[in-house]
């Protein structure tokens, strides 16, 4: 197959290697394992770039993260619950975070217990990859899907 979509159909490797040579593309092999081998003509460079490209994006839309506070009201709870639910529909992980100000710190219980409303709260299919764990002056828990 040429870049432009026009197929060649079975034609011997010297043929189509002059055919790419002639248009200034490479001929890659897309599927190798099938009798006989699919090849495409094609630039290589634009190829592995655009390549890349895609798998930086599926890296960067990985984990979505939520921030809470520990003074956080039932409404804007839900919210954020809302917001994870939607987050693990679509195939994401969630990181939950809360950062502790002042001297929030010395009732860390107080920000596992909205750790536990927002468990109670998520209903559906989701795995805890990460239970909430107090690290220095946050608290982090880790939701990935099913």
């Amino acid at each position: 197959m040429d870049a432009d979509g026009t197929q060649f159909g079975i034609i011997p490797t010297s043929e189509a290697l002059k055919i790419a040579d002639t248009r200034g593309l490479d001929l890659v092999e897309v599927a190798p394992n099938v009798s006989p081998p699919v090849c495409k003509i094609l630039d290589f460079g634009k190829y592995r770039y655009q390549l890349s490209k895609r798998q930086t994006q599926k890296k960067s839309t990985g984990v979505k993260e939520i921030k809470v506070r520990l003074q956080i009201t039932e409404y804007d709870l839900g919210l954020k619950v809302k917001n994870i639910r939607h987050f693990l529909d679509d195939g994401h992980k969630a990181k939950v975070t809360m950062f502790f100000r002042g001297r929030e710190i010395i009732r860390p219980e107080l920000g596992m217990k909205v750790f536990g409303k927002m468990i109670q709260l998520l209903t559906g299919k989701f795995n805890i990859e990460q239970p909430p764990k107090l690290e220095g002056n946050h608290i982090i828990m880790v939701l990935a899907p099913k």
